[in-house]
């Protein structure tokens, strides 16, 4: 039988994405990433929406919310990963709801499912307490060499 989330679930790797949340260099750092909770399956991941992130009809680029998609893919897999392994991303779909121009943005991922060399995982972003966008993406898992 599979072992649940929380059988495999590392809190001292989870508290560890936390604390290196606030030296995150880069992209992340440059977009203002933070990982704000995890839990077995679950992350939170949230960014400020600032002024250079606009489009010039001063919405947030979709880049930018791809981006906070990408991150957190990976991310919300290394708790539930054995040390050592590596998470890849190997495709995800965006699909953007709502225009975004202020505030916070938000990232909740949930792992719908996890094997030994990959995974599924859905995220929900929100934005001013709406739904702004919804991704689903496929992570590669590997064994160091």
């Amino acid at each position: 039988m599979a072992q649940s989330f929380a059988e495999r679930f590392d809190k001292q790797v989870a508290d560890g994405f936390i604390k290196a949340s606030e030296r995150v260099t880069g992209l992340m750092k440059y977009l203002g990433f933070r990982i704000v909770d995890v839990g077995p399956g679950t992350l939170r991941c949230e960014m400020d929406v600032r002024d250079e992130l606009l489009t010039p009809f001063k919405t947030l680029h979709g880049g930018a919310i791809s981006a906070l998609c990408d991150h957190v893919l990976g991310c919300v897999c290394y708790p539930l990963m054995t040390r050592g392994q590596w998470a890849a991303t190997t495709e995800f779909k965006v699909n953007l709801l709502a225009p975004v121009t202020k505030g916070v943005l938000v990232a909740d991922a949930t792992v719908l499912s996890m094997t030994k060399s990959l995974a599924v995982v859905r995220i929900d972003v929100s934005n001013e307490g709406r739904l702004a966008a919804v991704a689903q993406g496929t992570v590669t898992i590997r064994d160091p060499k």
